[in-house]
């Protein structure tokens, strides 16, 4: 599933190729995609002018002139592409074009995404964001205010990072890449982390993202940018989908024959990279 740095490309790319535009003719093939449409859309989007864009975690506001915001997640394989084309592109189940000869089109082939229609000053009390932690890369997400999240926690960290009401938009692959530049073992439980790993840990979220969103995102499966082009942050990928391979950092020093490399394991149902040498196991209480 696209995580924060490809939502944000995302965003992005719709940003630069619709902002100002007003929609002349709107489309959908399909009552649904995960949940039903809304049975309004094409009326509503049909003659409204697109004002500007904003992402809340792994969602993205459309807001339309008149009050009126778009919310679109793209689901497991969901992906936007923006063109001059009136070619229909397969499992292509939501168009608009702008009077100003831009199309955008909704490719979900296993619909597991959502579009939905929200008041734009109502965005933040729709049922999909509205229990949300604080974005990751905005003042509001601190060492202080992960570690209220956290404290007298239990849980794995890694399952808490997963939780979008601990903080939005983080998923498996940016969890994985952000615990081991801090140094933390995925296992740890989350209320035993002490305050100098926290400020580590915020610091990693917000390094592993800001150069993912500079890359464009991580390609992996049906992941491209809206222009068709390809994310590149796989390739700085740390731990992420590289068991059995040597850990990056203990590569570099001495010592390095008695690192046994990058680890794969499940939680949760989740695959799990990490280094045990660079993140050793939490001592047993």
């Amino acid at each position: 599933m696209p995580e924060l740095p490809e939502v944000e490309t995302v965003m992005r790319g719709m940003r630069a190729s619709l902002e100002g535009h007003r929609i002349t003719s709107a489309v959908a093939r399909r009552p649904d995609l995960r949940w039903p449409l809304p049975k309004n859309l094409t009326t509503i989007l049909n003659g409204r002018r697109i004002e500007s864009f904003r992402r809340r975690g792994k969602y993205i506001f459309m807001r339309l002139s008149g009050g009126m915001s778009m919310l679109l997640h793209l689901g497991m394989s969901g992906r936007v592409t923006l063109n001059a084309s009136d070619d229909v592109t397969l499992h292509e189940h939501v168009t608009f074009t702008t009077e100003e000869g831009r199309r955008f089109g909704l490719i979900d082939p296993r619909r597991f995404g959502a579009i939905d229609l929200v008041p734009t000053n109502e965005e933040e009390s729709h049922r999909f964001v509205a229990t949300m932690g604080p974005e990751p890369l905005s003042p509001a997400f601190t060492a202080d205010t992960l570690a209220e999240s956290l404290a007298g926690r239990r849980s794995p960290i890694k399952a808490m990072l997963l939780d979008q009401r601990v903080v939005a938009g983080l998923g498996n692959i940016y969890v994985c890449e952000a615990l081991f530049r801090a140094r933390i073992h995925p296992a740890t439980p989350a209320g035993s982390l002490t305050k100098p790993a926290i400020r580590r840990l915020v610091h990693a979220i917000r390094a592993v993202l800001t150069e993912a969103i500079a890359a464009g995102g991580s390609s992996l499966r049906d992941y491209v940018q809206p222009d068709g082009e390809l994310g590149y942050f796989q390739h700085a990928w740390r731990v992420y989908g590289r068991a059995g391979q040597p850990c990056p950092e203990c590569s570099k020093g001495k010592g390095k024959e008695a690192c046994p490399g990058i680890i794969k394991i499940m939680q949760s149902g989740r695959s799990t990279f990490f280094c045990p040498r660079q993140q050793p196991e939490p001592a047993q209480s």
